[in-house]
């Protein structure tokens, strides 16, 4: 299509130059009776030294003369003829000219003749040579039809050529002798008689006036002409009257349109990577260019990323589900849709739309039937009713088909514009829609990555984190924009033995599904390391182990994707002893609000990012006051273009001074407030408010490493939870007292080298918090193990026994010892 539009672009240029030449009016004898400035222009003689002599003068062959003769009876048949020649101008120099001779009609029954020439721009030739075999290589007049009309000076029509009559469609009897204004009324007629007004006063030429054809008012006409108007002098000077040339210019102006449009297609369409704007960029561009209304219907599973639909068979009864992506009208609100964008679009079992989607083929109606008895009015009287309110008229359907599947359907249909689609408009609405689906497809695609790394960033991220009675939470996280996609954020609330609290804050370098399934191996591992009561340093440590062995086991065939940086915080907070133990490596520190507002930035050791085995990491310990809030982040949350980190930090120093808001307000104000517009990365905030563990709900003792102490422990643990209303625990709770005591009281003097009488001393606490939780510490660094006893074996049944007992147990390392410690369930009233 765009050879052929080009080809018309071309003619059309060359049409608009014939309709801006020099004019001369003759009568049937040859003599010369109206003479244009232009024609002045183009030989040098004036209309007073022209008009009232022949015409043949001005040639200076006398074959051409000759040849001027014999056209003239050739035009007084109501021919044109045209040719090459040789005029004589004022100087006596010779110009070559294309001539281009017109007959005439009148109301007198006489024939004028209507003269156009324009310089042959040729290199001068012999006068012996002859022009034949170069008129033989030229676009002539001829080939172009022109339309001539001449009007005296009240702009009645007095002599018109058949041409005019045939583009314009006025009849010659309704024409004659009438304004332009009477012979069509209401027509726009009035601003073209406003420029032969104008070139009748100032003798200046009007060029290149566009207008649509002017059939009578009862008549819808779709054609354009473009039109130059000359003044007409008669022998004295003055205005004879003006002519008129034009040429039929709307299959180049189409031309040029589909061209223009084309040239938008890859500006206009593809913009973004989501589908519903990519719909709505297609059915925008379309109007009002191509269509006067457009819809695009997308299925589905095109919109939640899923696999596209394959061709349906001709049988096939299924009807796939779609939904109205695009959308546009050139009358505003679209009256003319049925369905908003976004909603469930109803497609009838026989239409045009479903034979579509079988066929895969266009539908093209450029005379729609809207008679009583098709689709429309056994399955679609909605849509009938509003085909016919409407007026639409004109109909184009075509698939939106890419890699061999069906994305959905566009309709293109026409109403005010009066015009049929033609085949030429069909084939641009399929290249549109062609550019449309390969953009609609990877957008597609995209939406199922970027889906399937939601569902899996979701699935990795703690669905409900709760704070239990070490303190309370609020969370946000909000993925970066659609440019940029998923990224490798996360966060975690761990809760750890002795009701204290772990909570983490991460970032893996990158976006999209790769980033979202290494931060997941990332808190999977995390998860391990907090399970096993490690110091946040230790974790670390062993964290950025694991980091580099991920790295070693990647593929190397895809170097892509063997890149892991990341970077954490890990802190541990203890209710009981209102400390906060933190870790980074290579993370923004937190932020710690206290009770009354004011926000600080610890000065932790900042340590390397995780995967680089540089440095060891180091913990830092802070004693935190009740209902401080500890604020932990990812940079996305402070980092700009336009600004260094410190700037972002003190702003978000700003936003965090707001003690005067829930938790879970303060946590949406802050990402409202600091989040970049747009958003360029990922974007997480974990706040925890701290509470402390009362001194009635701990309990604590310390004995000496004497088995005999056994029964008091278990005495004075059965005491404390009478004290706690806690009775039904009191005989599991002495056997796990019992068990552990033994246990730390064996090993303790185990390790002694004989000198049991030291002054090593064995701890017990019980905590109640959402647990019942009991502790046994002691100053070894060995750690129990569970085994399976044998019926011969007399010892080895303790451990089993608390794992029975218990909820969970577990051992810890902890200052000048270790720590064993066994969770019970208490119930929600407790």
């Amino acid at each position: 299509m765009g050879s052929s539009a080009e080809t018309a672009v071309s003619d059309a240029q060359t049409a608009i130059e014939t309709v801006c030449p020099a004019i001369a009016l003759l009568d049937v004898q040859g003599t010369v009776v109206g003479w244009s400035q232009a024609a002045q222009r183009l030989v040098g003689y004036s209309a007073v030294e022209v008009v009232g002599r022949s015409a043949g003068v001005l040639l200076v062959a006398a074959e051409d003369r000759v040849k001027a003769s014999q056209a003239a009876q050739k035009s007084t048949l109501g021919g044109r003829w045209s040719d090459l020649a040789q005029v004589r101008h004022r100087d006596g120099r010779s110009i070559g000219v294309r001539l281009c001779v017109s007959s005439l009609s009148g109301q007198d029954g006489r024939d004028w003749w209507v003269v156009c020439a324009t310089e042959a721009l040729l290199p001068a030739w012999p006068a012996e040579a002859t022009v034949e075999p170069l008129l033989a290589t030229l676009p002539l007049p001829s080939r172009l039809p022109i339309g001539v009309v001449i009007r005296d000076t009240h702009l009645r029509c007095i002599r018109v050529n058949d041409t005019q009559g045939s583009k314009d469609g006025i009849p010659l009897p309704q024409r004659l002798g009438r304004r332009l204004t009477e012979a069509a009324p209401g027509t726009g007629a009035e601003a073209l008689e406003a420029v032969m007004h104008q070139v009748l006063e100032s003798g200046d030429p009007a060029m290149d006036v566009d207008y649509q054809a002017l059939l009578p008012a009862n008549v819808r006409s779709n054609r354009i002409l473009t039109a130059s108007f000359f003044r007409l002098d008669d022998a004295q000077g003055r205005a004879l009257g003006v002519c008129s040339v034009s040429v039929d210019v709307t299959d180049s102006r189409r031309a040029r349109e589909r061209l223009a449009i084309l040239g938008e297609v890859s500006r206009r369409i593809g913009t973004t990577l989501d589908v519903m704007q990519t719909a709505q960029e297609l059915a925008a561009l379309a109007v009002p260019f191509l269509a006067d209304y457009t819809t695009v219907d997308l299925a589905e599973s095109v919109q939640l990323g899923e696999e596209p639909l394959t061709h349906l068979g001709p049988q096939d009864g299924r009807i796939p589900a779609f939904r109205r992506a695009g959308l546009a009208s050139i009358h505003p609100g679209t009256p003319e849709s049925l369905f908003a964008r976004g909603e469930p679009v109803f497609v009838p079992p026989t239409s045009p739309f479903t034979g579509v989607l079988r066929s895969g083929k266009s539908h093209f109606e450029p005379i729609l039937d809207t008679s009583p008895g098709t689709w429309l009015d056994h399955h679609d009287l909605a849509r009938a009713e509003k085909i016919r309110e409407h007026d639409m008229h004109s109909l184009m359907v075509v698939p939106i088909h890419a890699r061999g599947a069906v994305l959905g359907v566009a309709v293109f249909v026409r109403t005010k514009d009066p015009r049929p689609f033609e085949e030429d408009d069909l084939l641009l609405a399929e290249e549109l829609v062609s550019w449309a689906a390969l953009a609609l497809d990877n957008a597609r695609q995209y939406a199922r990555e970027r889906s399937a790394a939601l569902a899996l960033q979701r699935l990795l991220h703690p669905h409900r984190p709760t704070g239990g009675s070490a303190a309370d939470v609020a969370w946000r996280y909000l993925p970066a924009d659609s440019h940029h996609g998923i990224g490798g954020d996360w966060f975690d609330v761990i809760p750890l033995s002795g009701a204290r609290l772990a909570l983490v804050v991460g970032d893996v370098v990158g976006h999209g599904i790769n980033a979202a399934a290494k931060m997941g191996q990332l808190r999977t591992a995390m998860r391990t390391l907090a399970g096993m009561d490690m110091s946040p340093d230790e974790v670390l440590s062993h964290l950025d182990e694991q980091v580099i062995r991920l790295t070693e086991a990647e593929d190397p065939r895809h170097p892509a994707t063997t890149t892991m940086a990341a970077t954490c915080l890990y802190a541990v907070y203890d209710p009981v002893t209102r400390t906060c133990t933190m870790a980074r490596a290579g993370h923004p520190p937190p932020a710690i609000i206290d009770p009354y507002g004011h926000v600080t930035f610890p000065d932790l050791p900042t340590g390397a990012p995780l995967g680089l085995g540089l440095v060891p990491f180091e913990s830092a310990t802070l004693e935190l006051a009740e209902g401080s809030v500890l604020a932990l982040y990812t940079d996305g949350l402070i980092e700009a273009r336009d600004q260094d980190i410190i700037a972002g930090m003190n702003r978000l120093r700003a936003a965090l001074a707001r003690p005067d808001l829930t938790l879970d307000d303060l946590c949406s104000s802050t990402v409202d407030t600091l989040r970049a517009k747009p958003p360029s990365d990922d974007v997480t905030l974990l706040l925890a408010r701290t509470r402390s563990l009362s001194a009635d709900q701990v309990a604590s003792w310390q004995f000496p490493s004497d088995p005999a102490v056994v029964s008091r422990a278990r005495t004075l643990a059965a005491r404390q939870l009478t004290q706690w209303g806690l009775e039904y625990l009191v005989e599991s709770t002495e056997l796990i007292v019992s068990e552990l005591l033994t246990n730390a009281i064996i090993h303790s003097n185990g390790d002694c080298n004989g000198d049991c009488n030291s002054d090593r001393t064995i701890g017990l606490r019980l905590i109640r918090h959402e647990m019942l939780t009991c502790e046994v510490f002691d100053a070894t660094h060995s750690h129990p193990l569970v085994r399976r006893p044998r019926t011969t074996d007399e010892h080895g049944r303790g451990l089993f026994l608390v794992t029975q007992l218990s909820r969970r147990w577990g051992t810890r390392d902890v200052p000048d010892g270790k720590l064993i410690w066994a969770d019970q369930q208490l119930p929600p009233s407790a």
